[in-house]
């Protein structure tokens, strides 16, 4: 019972980790095809460190 469970454990981290890496690859896609994306990703870190810091 214990080495089924290990291996459920095993195959959703897989799956999650999977999951991941495809919606970062995704979004790297749009940046490259939509500029507008990578402009509003930035300004969206500027702002969110500018109030980190107020």
């Amino acid at each position: 019972m214990k080495l089924l469970l290990g291996t459920f454990t095993a195959v959703f981290v897989f799956a999650g980790i999977l999951a991941g890496c495809l919606a970062l690859l995704l979004l790297v896609i749009l940046m490259v095809r939509f500029p507008l994306v990578l402009i509003a990703l930035v300004l969206a870190c500027w702002i969110f460190s500018r109030l980190q810091r107020a």
